[in-house]
């Protein structure tokens, strides 16, 4: 089962990738990151993403952790 705050994550980086209309394998490249992690964490395979690929998502998002766990 998915924890409330992975969906969480899971619902700001869709709405701040949409936000920037950009895709999924472009998030992965201004992330630096594959695109395989990138769906895994929207879809809630992976249910805990580490803080060192949220930053790396975070930062090509241009928002801070803090934003990707906001209610």
């Amino acid at each position: 089962t998915m924890s409330k705050e992975i969906s969480i994550i899971a619902k700001n980086i869709k709405k701040y990738r949409a936000g920037m209309a950009i895709s999924q394998d472009k998030l992965s490249k201004l992330a630096g990151i594959t695109l395989h992690t990138i769906t895994k964490i929207e879809s809630g395979a992976t249910p805990d993403p580490r803080i060192e690929t949220m930053a790396k998502i975070a930062k090509g998002l241009g928002v801070s952790i803090d934003d990707l766990m906001k209610k």
